[in-house]
């Protein structure tokens, strides 16, 4: 595809003046220009969130060995089992506290 002239971008903006009117272009410049700066913003997001990439493969000894599901997922619920235990004794100093508000604000 070749590069537009002067000529095909003042057709291109008529065509836009003609579908938007005169009196919504600037608006609509605005929010393609938000949503264009929000898109850049998130993909350069998404690279930064990328692990970073070893200098080299390890080899099958250097490699560590993940840890076996069934272990992992008792953990994963003794944790919760810990957080729930922890969330009811909150609640009940809450309720226990003299002037303590029953309920949110």
């Amino acid at each position: 595809m070749q590069n537009l002239g002067w000529g095909e971008i003042l057709i291109i903006a008529m065509v836009f003046a003609m579908l938007f009117g005169a009196k919504k272009l600037p608006d609509t410049a605005r929010a393609v220009g938000r949503s264009l700066r929000i898109f850049k913003a998130e993909t350069s997001k998404l690279h930064d969130d990328d692990p970073p990439v070893p200098a080299q493969a390890p080899t099958p000894a250097q490699t560590p060995t993940p840890a076996p599901a069934p272990a992992s997922a008792l953990l994963l619920e003794e944790q919760a089992r810990q957080l729930e235990e922890q969330a009811a004794r909150l609640r009940a100093s809450i309720r226990r506290e003299p002037g303590g508000s029953a309920g949110p604000a």
